[in-house]
């Protein structure tokens, strides 16, 4: 019982955190991105010539499987809170959390909205899923690597990048320019939300605020935390990386169609 109660980290975690960046950090978050990595290219390749259906069973899965742990989530943190209002601080405002959404709506719709969905979750759910567990320099510092906190968000993050990078190997992937609008909608909309959300409840939602330890750091040096100019810089980030990721794939398919003429 003691051993759940440290794991879950109910009356606070008694184990001092190993840090940021360090072998048990790198190589907990290594064991599960190659678990990641392995289950996308093995499940992406023997679907890649299968129907429509059966590829989208696998995206059903990721679906469940991240927002059944994500609620599960919640739950230890209500009741390890004592509290519902403590909930405030975990609603799905980060870039990596949108794919508790995304995912489930990719899954589960048909036509644009579900080419704009996958759009954003290979877009972003690669990247999040990167960004969140190697890069989440934050968590490693504040809680022991084998501990609920740091497992059950590095297990939603590399589900989003396996989502992500599924879509890619099975043939889901479009990126039409006539989705683009959607895909930009959907990360506005969030951003909007997340700054909202920021100012009610004074917290850090999308890192628009701060960098916390993130790799944002970098976006917030280059302003010197200028508070104005820092949010706008992050906002600019996510815009160019995707006018870069859409890019490179369209020059992809240009020469594949170049080169079979």
């Amino acid at each position: 019982m003691n051993v759940l109660k440290e794991f879950f980290g109910y009356g606070g975690y008694t184990r001092t955190p190993e840090g940021a960046y360090s072998w048990q950090h790198l190589l907990y978050t290594g064991i599960m991105i190659s678990i990641m990595i392995g289950l996308a290219v093995f499940l992406g390749l023997r679907n890649r010539s299968k129907d429509d259906a059966t590829k989208n069973k696998v995206l059903i899965w990721a679906a469940i499987l991240i927002d059944g742990f994500e609620i599960f989530k919640l739950i230890i943190f209500a009741t390890r809170a004592h509290s519902i209002a403590s909930l405030k601080t975990s609603l799905p405002l980060f870039l990596c959390s949108i794919q508790l959404i995304t995912i489930p709506v990719a899954a589960f719709t048909k036509g644009k909205v579900k080419e704009a969905a996958m759009d954003f979750v290979t877009l972003f759910g690669i990247l999040g899923g990167i960004a969140g567990t190697i890069g989440a320099a934050q968590n490693y510092n504040a809680y022991p690597v084998l501990a609920f906190d740091n497992m059950v968000s590095a297990t939603t993050h590399c589900i989003s990048a396996f989502a992500g990078l599924y879509i890619i190997l099975a043939g889901m992937l479009t990126l039409k320019k006539e989705n683009i609008w959607i895909v930009a909608s959907i990360l506005m909309t969030f951003i909007l939300l997340a700054m909202i959300v920021n100012k009610i409840i004074d917290y850090n939602y999308m890192f628009l605020r701060n960098h916390d330890g993130t790799p944002y750091v970098i976006f917030y040096n280059m302003v010197n935390g200028n508070k104005i100019l820092y949010p706008i810089t992050v906002v600019l980030a996510f815009v160019v990386y995707g006018a870069i990721f859409y890019s490179v794939f369209y020059l992809i398919k240009y020469l594949n169609q170049k080169k079979a003429s």
